[in-house]
């Protein structure tokens, strides 16, 4: 009877163990996308675009969302007005703003995150490097594992990371806000 206990005890803990398995989901980079907006601070004009990622992962324990750490390829900046030879993008990837030839990369990393099963969001606290410089973000997530994405959409004060323009008068015409709207696609 002992014996019986015992086994039944070893599997029970062994089924609870694979239960709880850590899992690394892989980025799939070519279905993921950032889209951002940055917008005049005194007209009713705006421009926007896409950053593509160079990688990423999202960590995970049994069902809950752990943690993840995503790269960014910031020479990637597009937008449908480069295309045509038009818009800003030349000028985003210079020194007046992100300095893609110094900073080719930007990261972010979860530090802590919260999940809140009546409304299936996420509270997500992570850094977030670009320029070289690291602050605190804090943005909600809703994931999909049927579909194996996590969507969100926050804005960031550029000024924190020294995302400014060098002509004082040009910068204050541009709002401090960049909006990003991101779908993150992750493979099976």
């Amino acid at each position: 009877m002992q014996k019986l206990i015992l086994t039944l005890f070893i599997l029970s803990n062994t089924l609870l163990a694979a239960q709880q398995q850590d899992t690394t989901y892989i980025l799939d980079t070519e279905n993921s996308v950032i889209n951002w907006t940055g917008i005049y601070a005194f007209q009713f004009s705006e421009h926007s675009g896409t950053v593509q990622f160079k990688e990423g992962q999202l960590y995970t324990t049994g069902s809950t969302i752990t943690g993840g750490e995503f790269i960014i390829d910031m020479t990637t900046i597009d937008n449908e007005d480069n295309k045509s030879g038009k818009g800003p993008v030349g000028h985003l990837k210079n020194e007046d703003f992100f300095d893609v030839a110094k900073y080719p990369e930007a990261h972010l990393k979860i530090r802590t995150i919260e999940y809140f099963e009546n409304t299936n969001t996420h509270e997500v606290f992570a850094d977030f490097t670009i320029k070289g410089i690291t602050k605190s973000q804090k943005f909600y997530a809703t994931a999909d594992g049927t579909t194996n994405t996590l969507t969100t959409q926050f804005k960031i004060d550029r000024t924190r990371w020294g995302i400014t323009y060098n002509n004082k008068m040009k910068d204050h015409a541009i709002s401090d806000a960049v909006g990003f709207d991101v779908r993150l696609v992750f493979k099976q």
